[in-house]
C-alpha cells in the first residue's frame, strides 16, 4: 500500500510538472478512446463488447482561414471494434442472439468549426468486417491475458467483407447564458456505406467550466495554431448528458456484409435505437482526460437485451 500511494504521488508531480511547463496553444493531438462493458462493472461481456480507436488530429494555421470559420482540425484515426452474444461463450449457432463480428478500419476526417459555434464534419472509414478484421483473436488474446473465461463460438461470426462508410455530422449551440456554466447543443448526424447506414439526431446538455465549442475537448478541438478567439477558460472540466434517437438503416455487424451474404448467423436490424450518454471530461492546455457511460435500447431483432458500456478516452496534445 505504501508502494502504491508512493507511486501516485510520483505521478502526480509528474503530471503537475508537465502542467507547468505547458505553453500552449498546441496544434496537434494524440490518443486514444476504449470502450468496454466491463467499464460499468456489471460482469457482464456482451454484443458491442469492446472496442479501441487510435486518433491523431492536427489544427490548420487559423489566421489563415476565412472569416467566420474560427478553426479547421484534420483527424486521422485507426480502430477495432468486437460483437458478441450475450456471451463470449456461446459454442451453439442457435445460443446466439447477435452475430459474433469484427470491425478494423482506418480513417480520416474534416472538422471545421465556426465562430458562431457550429461545427460540421464529413469523416471516411475504410475496412473489413468479418476473420480478417482480427475480432477472434484480439479477445481470444484479451481474455487470456486477463484470465476471464474461455471465448467459444467465433466459428459462427460475420463473413469477410469489404467495409466502406461516410458521414456527417452537425453541431449548433442553442443556449447559454451570461454566466456561461452550462448550455445547450443539438447535434445530427447521417452515415451511408456498406458496413453502416442511418442517421440520427441529439440534444447535448454541457454543465461545469466549460469552453465556446470551437475551444471545447467536447468537439476534439482543443487542439489551436494561431487562434484567432481566447478561449474562456485555461482547463474544462463538465460534465455532459446526451439523449440521442438513431435511424438504422443498415448494420453489417447485425445483418451481416452488404456483398458477402453468406453469414451463418444474421438478425435484422432495429430501426429506432434510443441512446442515453453521459459523462465527465476534464481538458487543461496539454491533456484530455474523458469518462463516458452509454445505455442503448435493443438494437437487435431477436432476444437480445438493452445494453450498456464505459468509455475512457485520454488525449496529450503537442507542438
Amino acid at each position: 500500500m505504501k508502494d502504491l500511494r508512493n507511486l501516485l504521488v510520483m505521478l502526480c508531480l509528474v503530471f503537475t510538472a508537465i502542467q507547468a511547463g505547458a505553453q500552449g496553444p498546441f496544434k496537434n493531438e494524440f490518443g486514444f478512446r476504449s470502450d468496454n462493458d466491463a467499464y460499468l462493472f456489471y460482469g457482464q461481456d456482451r454484443y458491442y463488447t469492446n472496442g479501441l480507436y487510435i486518433y491523431y488530429r492536427h489544427a490548420a494555421d487559423q489566421q489563415h482561414l476565412r472569416s467566420g470559420l474560427e478553426k479547421r482540425i484534420w483527424e486521422f484515426s485507426a480502430g477495432q471494434g468486437m460483437y458478441n452474444p450475450i456471451s463470449g461463450y456461446s459454442p451453439e449457432a442457435g445460443q446466439q442472439d447477435r452475430p459474433f463480428a469484427g470491425y478494423l478500419f482506418a480513417g480520416a476526417a474534416l472538422n471545421q468549426l465556426y465562430s458562431n459555434e457550429s461545427a460540421l464534419k464529413l469523416a471516411v472509414q475504410a475496412g473489413v468486417i468479418g476473420p480478417a478484421a482480427l475480432g477472434r483473436e484480439a479477445q481470444e488474446l484479451l481474455h487470456r491475458i486477463v484470465g476471464f473465461y474461455e471465448i467459444r463460438g467465433w466459428e459462427y461470426q460475420v463473413r469477410e467483407d469489404l467495409a466502406l462508410n461516410f458521414s456527417a455530422s452537425y453541431n449548433r449551440l442553442i443556449f447559454r447564458p451570461a454566466e456561461g456554466d452550462f448550455d445547450l447543443s443539438a447535434e445530427g448526424y447521417a452515415n451511408v456505406g456498406t458496413a453502416f447506414s442511418g442517421a440520427g439526431a441529439a440534444a447535448v446538455f454541457r454543465l461545469g467550466r466549460i469552453n465556446q465549442f470551437f475551444h471545447s475537448a467536447y468537439l476534439q478541438a482543443s487542439a489551436s495554431n494561431a487562434p484567432k478567439q481566447k478561449a474562456l477558460h485555461a482547463s474544462e472540466f463538465f460534465l455532459y448528458v446526451k439523449p440521442q434517437l438513431n435511424l438504422v438503416a443498415y448494420d453489417a455487424t447485425i445483418q451481416g456484409g452488404m456483398f458477402n451474404r453468406d453469414s451463418p448467423v444474421t438478425f435484422g436490424a432495429k430501426p429506432f435505437v434510443f441512446v442515453q450518454q453521459l459523462g465527465l471530461n476534464y481538458s487543461s492546455q496539454r491533456f484530455t482526460i474523458d469518462f463516458g457511460l452509454t445505455f442503448k435500447s435493443k438494437e437487435v431483432k431477436s432476444t437480445a437485451r438493452p445494453h450498456q458500456y464505459g468509455s475512457v478516452s485520454m488525449y496529450y496534445r503537442f507542438n
